[in-house]
């Protein structure tokens, strides 16, 4: 057995229920909700209330609040988060009680046996945002799929749908190889970039990887790849799968886009071309090229399940965003202020001349909160240079998530880098101090950002106040 351990939810005893260690977790809640849904009994635990602790208790399922050994009782199996640490007292007593003790990713990946055509949606970026468009879609479409997002999708009302049994649509994330357990027909691959550096060695590894995962697509599924992307390209070679390519830099792929043309809010009106000929004309209500992008991926996906392109963009017409990903949260001072999950530099850089474009003639300004210190430290270089189209930008501390500090780097030396790059940025010792300057800042129209995968977004709570 591996360290991800081994799951048969077919044989699976139902009279004993299913512990979830860190089950308020957003992709967690969800698989816990999916197995009581098919008649599995589930319980779990989590570090602290919330919202969604709350939610799934009212949903009959127990959720103890903590980790101790003594929660887990008689039980049939043992699902963990990859966040879960060996030296957890939840974990560690599972494993020795004989019963399967598997990673989230394992769990995800035998229910994905239940459907006719999994998809699942991969790369470095885009992952929540392209399958929150691609599900509109398919909802648009009545194909019925059952949805897993990690985000908010409003028109869901949350992280999740249950549906029927012929498609499942999920994010397929890298981290740890944990897509290499899923089991998908149809697959996305978006991008492929340095990113997990506590994890990968290099862009060769994490390549690797990309291709061990398209090489899981069987060969009657189809990989839906970025052909703007070298790395993603190099990821399907040798794959059984057939293969559709998108671009927006050349015609000579599966789904290309011409004439973009971005309103004034940024939003993209284009033409899509399929082998160099008129598709359809697409029109998007998010902003930015990088959804352009995303909505070429959906196209060529939702093409091979027979979608036609008049319901494609009526998903587009519904797809108005997910939370936290250019979030509009409130306004001060006249000023937009805006939350994006954006935490790695090439993220960064699409946001913030997103914003720049929305902005006209007015100012940008971000709050910026760093999210683990071995992507800081790792991409610090990239880090430095990924400021140049923000007016000013404040560095606060590091969002610790999984990790241990260190000392390697600090975000006191990330402000220095990004100053001595673009001669914008300064560090914020608290988020109250971010909040006093940004609002010193804000005049009529401008934008203000808080980026990060933390809980940097706290400040617009604060500043919307």
């Amino acid at each position: 057995m591996n360290q991800k351990g081994q799951l048969d939810l077919q044989h699976l005893s139902k009279s004993k229920p299913v512990y979830m260690i860190g089950v308020g977790g957003i992709s967690m809640s969800a698989l816990a909700l999916i197995l009581k849904q098919a008649g599995f009994s589930v319980c779990g635990s989590d570090f602290k209330e919330s919202d969604m602790t709350a939610f799934l208790q009212k949903q009959g399922i127990q959720v103890h609040i903590g980790h101790h050994a003594e929660n887990i009782g008689d039980v049939s199996a043992v699902v963990y988060t990859a966040a879960i640490k060996e030296d957890n007292p939840e974990l560690a007593h599972a494993r020795t009680l004989g019963v399967p003790v598997v990673e989230r990713a394992v769990l995800l990946g035998e229910i994905m046996k239940w459907y006719q055509a999994p998809i699942a949606v991969s790369g470095t970026h885009g992952k929540t945002t392209t399958t929150s468009m691609l599900s509109e879609v398919m909802m648009a479409a009545e194909t019925d799929p059952t949805i897993l997002v990690g985000g908010i999708l409003p028109s869901i009302g949350g992280n999740m749908r249950i549906g029927g049994k012929q498609y499942l649509v999920t994010e397929a994330c890298e981290y740890c190889g944990s897509f290499l357990e899923f089991n998908p027909k149809i697959s996305l691959i978006l991008n492929v970039e340095e990113d997990h550096l506590d994890y990968f060695k290099d862009i060769h590894d994490i390549v690797d990887c990309f291709h061990a995962f398209a090489a899981k697509t069987p060969a009657d599924g189809v990989n839906v790849v970025n052909a703007d992307d070298p790395e993603a390209m190099a990821s399907v070679q040798g794959t059984e799968a057939k293969i559709l390519t998108f671009s927006v830099l050349t015609k000579e792929t599966d789904f290309s886009a011409i004439d973009v043309a971005f309103g004034a809010d940024g939003c993209a009106d284009f033409t899509v071309l399929k082998q160099g000929e008129f598709f359809m004309n697409a029109s998007l209500s998010v902003p930015g090229m990088h959804n352009v992008k995303n909505a070429l991926a959906v196209i060529a996906a939702a093409d091979y399940m027979g979608i036609s392109p008049e319901t494609m963009q009526a998903g587009f017409d519904q797809f108005k965003g997910t939370k936290r990903r250019f979030e509009q949260r409130g306004m001060v001072n006249g000023a937009y202020v805006i939350d994006d999950y954006a935490h790695h530099p090439t993220e960064i850089k699409t946001t913030l001349q997103t914003a720049k474009k929305a902005a006209g003639d007015h100012k940008v300004w971000c709050v910026f909160q760093p999210h683990t210190y071995t992507r800081a430290y790792k991409l610090r270089a990239e880090f430095a240079e990924s400021f140049a189209d923000c007016d000013g930008v404040l560095v606060v501390d590091i969002y610790a998530a999984r990790e241990k500090d260190t000392g390697l780097i600090s975000s006191k030396e990330l402000a220095a880098d990004i100053q001595n790059c673009s001669h914008n940025a300064q560090y914020a010792e608290s988020f109250a101090a971010a909040e006093a300057i940004l609002r010193a800042w804000a005049k009529p129209g401008d934008y203000l950002l808080t980026l990060g995968a933390g809980d940097v977004n706290t400040i617009c709570k604060l500043l919307c106040e």
